[in-house]
């Protein structure tokens, strides 16, 4: 067979695999666009679903929830960012489906049942998340948001008397208020998935718990700076991510060395684990019989 003939077949699965991805793709996108036109029949009801946390606030310093667009189009573009918000919500299953069924053709039936759960857990987490941005972090932020709101006395000043206080009270921007809840919702689902990329990393023996332990305190800086970028300038929500990341890592270092012990019961099972103080003595018991040698 010449050197031609051989390039040509090897690059015949090559093309196989990529016209199976574009296929795949193709329909990731379909999932994708189809959840998007379903939510964008009923943005209305869904924002004003989101709009919950900001309301209950509002109801409960008296006063009315309402929002306003700054622009003409801002109404449009409200009801296309909750369509991508949903449509992608909604598809993920869906995609996550496609990838699989690319994935999993070139994986053993061993390596198939320990991905498996890590693709069941991405989008649980994800959810877990995301609700606890939304139903716990968002009311808290908005709170400490609202408590600047400055209150006049009703009707004008009274003449010598000097001006009547100033009022400067909440008139949220449609748009803004939307664009924040996403922000929440979106970073703390994506924290979320931090137990199931350690402990995937871990089954792969990219990282280790005792490599997890030494490297805390720098872990610990990292959130910090990733609470400062992802969460508004208030210190309540910026605690709440810290102590939730954090809580994530110290769970991810439990999921890791739970994954080595399987490992090494397994390998033990098979005859095929070594310790690593034995592997140290028969080291030193080779370089004692190399010595004696020379």
């Amino acid at each position: 067979m010449s050197q031609t003939e051989e390039i040509e077949d090897s690059s015949a699965p090559l093309i196989e695999h990529l016209a199976e991805l574009r296929t795949r793709l193709i329909r990731c996108v379909l999932y994708f666009l189809v959840g998007m036109v379903i939510c964008f029949t009923v943005a209305t009801p869904i924002f004003n679903f989101l709009t919950a946390p900001l309301c209950q606030v509002l109801s409960d310093r008296g006063q009315d929830c309402d929002l306003i667009f700054i622009s003409p189009q801002e109404g449009f573009f409200v009801a296309i960012k909750v369509s991508l918000l949903g449509g992608f919500m909604l598809g993920f299953p869906f995609i996550a489906h496609q990838m699989w069924r690319f994935v999993a053709p070139g994986l053993y039936k061993s390596e198939k049942g320990a991905f498996l759960p890590f693709l069941v857990a991405s989008p649980f987490m994800f959810f877990l998340g995301a609700s606890f941005a939304f139903y716990v972090v968002t009311p808290l932020a908005y709170d400490f948001f609202l408590g600047f709101q400055q209150f006049g006395a009703e009707g004008e000043a009274i003449e010598g008397s000097g001006p009547a206080p100033l009022s400067v009270v909440f008139q949220g921007s449609a748009q803004e208020y939307l664009n924040l809840t996403i922000k929440f919702i979106v970073a703390f689902g994506l924290c979320f998935q931090l137990p199931v990329l350690l402990t995937l990393m871990g089954k792969a023996g990219l990282v280790s718990a005792a490599g997890l332990r030494a490297v805390r305190k720098y872990a610990v800086v990292g959130i910090l700076l990733l609470a400062a970028l992802v969460t508004p300038p208030d210190v309540i929500t910026q605690i709440i991510l810290f102590v939730v990341v954090y809580g994530l890592y110290e769970v991810s270092i439990q999921l890791v060395q739970r994954v080595e012990k399987k490992r090494e019961k397994d390998l033990r099972a098979q005859g095929l684990w070594v310790d690593e103080d034995e592997f140290d003595e028969d080291l030193d018991d080779i370089g004692e019989a190399e010595d004696r040698k020379s």
